[in-house]
This record gives C-alpha cells, structure tokens and sequence, in this order.
C-alpha cells in the first residue's frame, strides 16, 4: 500500500532541500520525523509536515484499524525545481545585479503492509452483511415486481407493526401489573401481622383474666377455716 503527498511552490531552493531530504530516504516515518524534528535546517520543518501529510492519507484510505504509523516507511522523496522570480538590483557606472529566488516541489512517498484480517473478523462481516441483505429484500420488493406483489408486501409491513404494538402493550402491562402485584402483597402480609397481634393480645387478656379469678377463689378458701374456728370457740 502506497500514499503520496506533495507540496508545491515551496519558497526554497531545491539544493538546500535535498540536502536533509537524504537523512530521511528509506527510514521509518517516526525515525524519520524524529530525525527533522531535530535537524537544525529550516527545510527540515516542511519535509517534517510533509511526511506527516502522507503518513495521515496512507492511514485513512486503509483505516486505523487495519494500519498504523509504526508500519509506514519512507519509499521515495522528490525534490524538483520550480519557476524561479527573477529581480534585479542597481548598482554603481549604470549596472544591475540579478536576483534569482529560486522556489522547490516536495514529492514524498509512503508504504507500508495493512495487518491481514483475521478469520473470525471475516466471519463476522459476512455474516453482518447477508442479515442485512435478507432484511432489506424482506422489506422492500424488486424494481420488476408488479403492482399485486407490492400490494401483498404492505399487509404483511402492517401485520409486523400491529403485532410489535401489542409487544409494547403487552410489555407496558406487565410493567404496571407487578407495582400493584407487589403492594397487594404487602397489604396481605401487613393484614396477618396484625390479625396474629390481635390474636396474642387477646390470648395475654385471656390468661390475665384466669390469674385474677384463681387467686380470688384462694382468698375465699382461706377466710372461711378462719370464721369456723372462732364459731368453735363461743
């Protein structure tokens, strides 16, 4: 896999240019861009933002996942000439010096091998693929069937709405119906703790009520030996 990016018109001239585009010829991109990044050439900078420029079309016509910076290298890097401005400047005795500023064509070229995909990757895919496939063919009906074809495709979309309404209804209602399942629950379970206190407090009045009538029937026994025995007396 191959990218190319180019700048043109660049305000330099092509001999200084090739001069730090030879440190960079065949290298990885990050050595590379670790080499301009500490090359003291003003040329360095745009070579720099070049190859960054073809790094990032070579990544986004495979894809992040498929390639990264770490696999591109350096194939070829051009440094052609272009149209140089010509200027003049007055001197003494009626001459002129000529000014040439010239200007360069940066051309750089990156390759590199995209990871292969795996088997269970591909899989996945097709199988994405063909269930869509069959969605769309169920939903929408050739270009060269004929109106009563058409016609029997519209029932059966109304049927599946119909029947994901009654899913919803049906959802809805059980999601209503188990907050009042449960608070009839809870007032049942609130009814038999309290009949079961009832109960206890009244069995606790029951066996009050026998406690007091028991000693009451032993005061009495005990009165009555006493009167006898002061009737004996007189």
């Amino acid at each position: 896999m191959q990218a190319v990016a180019r700048t043109k018109y660049l305000r330099m001239s092509p001999k200084k240019v090739r001069q730090v585009a030879e440190l960079i010829k065949g290298k990885p991109v990050l050595d590379a861009l670790n080499i301009l990044n500490f090359t003291p050439k003003a040329a360095a900078h745009q070579l720099a933002k070049t190859l960054k420029s073809a790094a990032a079309n070579a990544i986004s016509n495979e894809g992040t996942s498929k390639l990264k910076a770490e696999d591109l290298s350096v194939k070829t890097v051009l440094v052609d000439a272009a149209p140089t401005m010509k200027r003049i400047r007055f001197q003494s005795m009626g001459r002129i010096f000529r000014i040439r500023k010239r200007m360069c064509h940066i051309t750089i070229e990156v390759e590199g091998e995209p990871e292969p995909e795996t088997a269970t990757r591909s899989r996945k895919t097709r199988g994405r693929k063909t269930k869509a496939s069959g969605d769309k063919g169920a939903a929408k009906p050739k270009r060269g069937a004929k109106a009563g074809e058409k016609a029997e495709a519209k029932p059966d979309q109304e049927e599946a709405e119909s029947k994901k309404i009654k899913g919803d209804e049906e959802v809805e209602e059980t999601k209503t119906g188990a907050p009042k399942k449960k608070k009839a629950a809870a007032k049942a379970k609130d009814k038999d703790t309290s009949k079961e206190s009832k109960s206890e407090a009244s069995v606790e009045e029951k066996e009050s009520r026998a406690d007091d009538d028991s000693a009451g029937d032993a005061d009495v026994k005990t009165s009555a030996p006493e009167a006898s025995e002061e009737d004996k007396k007189e």
